[in-house]
């Protein structure tokens, strides 16, 4: 299986994926315990992440694969969302926790 369907995969078989650096318990950039915050804020207990520094095919892999140069990135229902600026401010204005609150439905 290539990188790309590794990725794949990951995200479409799970409904909340977060790429990030670490892992929930032990983040290793304050870019993801943030990510890792907000969707525990937004009532999301259970949620898919990948730890990128455990492999450096996953850490390009999924720069390519969402045409996005950073990590973290959170994907919902196998959609990329985006970032951690982006998870701010969807968090901030109630769209994250909307989105979110469909994946339990």
């Amino acid at each position: 299986m290539s990188v790309q369907e590794e990725i794949k995969q990951q995200v479409t078989g799970n409904r909340v994926v977060l790429y990030m650096k670490g892992t929930p318990d032990f983040p290793q950039c304050g870019f993801s315990a943030n990510a890792v915050g907000i969707l525990r804020a937004c009532g999301v207990d259970e949620f898919h992440t990948v730890n990128v520094l455990e492999n450096p095919d996953i850490r390009q892999g999924i720069k390519d694969y969402a045409k996005w140069p950073t990590i973290p990135q959170l994907y919902v229902n196998g959609e990329f969302v985006g970032g951690s600026d982006i998870m701010v401010e969807l968090f901030q204005s109630g769209e994250l926790k909307k989105l979110l609150d469909k994946t339990t439905a």
